[in-house]
């Protein structure tokens, strides 16, 4: 548990950190049309702002208690940040950095998806064994569905049509008419699923199991599970090897998956499904995001407080950058 004087430390850390950065970086941070990666620290109680082009950290900005999942809006105009202790999503305008409100989210928001196409979250309630849907224009929670023991991964198949929640201790995957809200089927997987990712063509599902050290690929049309990969790191303890957040590349070539203590992305090849590589990042990766340009994939480092920055023409880690403490999330826009 984070005590006030932690909290306190934290405040005076991003307050300083914030005015040596905002007299150089700020200022031009919206007149520069560069990329930028938002991303939550879990124990700052804060967001940091990253130029990943440049290699540096542009500010911090403090925002609710524990934030972790982290979205754009479709128009790129505003942040949605789950502050999870504080039971809200919270909403940053991009342009300013400043709070402008928040949306109802049910108990303990860790994780959530933006649909594809309407103004829609779908928020993971751990604590609730509940996926609650927001409509982000009435800002109430228009609907919540029932799913299994501590709910966590989500995401919205690209075509818009399905919802899917990954439940931890029920060890499946939920899924859910994007329409409907009701849950038409359930597939089980291997224990404690964590991350989950669909396919560009919306036809396939790749879901993370943190206990079984795996990744397994379902079938979108049957919900059926056609291959497991074991992943295995050579010389480390299999116990190390706790796969989270995954992402597979829109020309569906290859797959990243993020190891956690592992302290490594696998690559993998999306075709054959054959292990191709595992990259050295920080320490106790989380989660993933490509580059607008998919040339680049960064990832947020919990334990070493960085963001490593990857090249994926080669392969090939080029930088990390110290941001706070307990990144957790991250939001790329162009």
């Amino acid at each position: 548990m984070i005590t006030e004087k932690h909290n306190a430390m934290n405040r005076g850390m991003i307050s300083g950190v914030r005015f040596i950065l905002l007299l150089g970086a700020l200022s031009g941070l919206n007149s520069v049309a560069a990329e930028t990666i938002y991303v939550t620290l879990e124990k700052d109680n804060a967001v940091a702002i990253v130029d990943p082009e440049q290699g540096v950290l542009l500010t911090i900005i403090p925002v609710g208690q524990r934030p972790r999942g982290i979205v754009l809006s479709h128009d790129q105009s505003q942040l949605y940040v789950a502050t999870s202790d504080d039971h809200v999503i919270q909403v940053i305008d991009v342009k300013t950095l400043s709070p402008v409100g928040i949306l109802p989210s049910g108990d303990d928001p860790e994780t959530f998806a933006l649909h594809a196409k309407d103004e829609v979250l779908f928020v993971s309630n751990e604590d609730d064994s509940l996926v609650s849907v927001v409509d982000v224009n009435k800002k109430q929670v228009i609907h919540s569905v029932g799913v299994g023991v501590e709910p966590e991964g989500i995401a919205v198949s690209p075509d818009g049509q399905w919802v899917v929640s990954a439940s931890e201790t029920t060890n499946m995957i939920h899924w859910i008419d994007a329409a409907s809200y009701e849950v038409i089927d359930n597939t089980l997987v291997d224990p404690r699923p964590r991350g989950v990712s669909f396919t560009a063509d919306s036809q396939y599902l790749w879901v993370t199991s943190e206990l079984a050290g795996t990744v397994t690929i379902l079938d979108v049309n049957s919900r059926q599970i056609i291959k497991t990969i074991t992943l295995a790191v050579p010389g480390l303890n299999a116990d190390r090897n706790q796969p989270v957040g995954v992402l597979v590349d829109p020309e569906m070539r290859w797959a990243y998956v993020a190891m956690g203590p592992a302290n490594r992305v696998a690559v993998i090849n999306a075709k054959t499904y054959a292990i191709e590589d595992y990259l050295l990042v920080g320490e106790r990766v989380w989660n993933l995001a490509f580059s607008p340009d998919h040339q680049r994939l960064y990832s947020t480092n919990g334990v070493s407080n960085d963001v490593s920055i990857i090249d994926l023409t080669r392969h090939k880690v080029t930088k990390s950058i110290k941001v706070g403490h307990f990144p957790w999330g991250l939001a790329v826009k162009p």
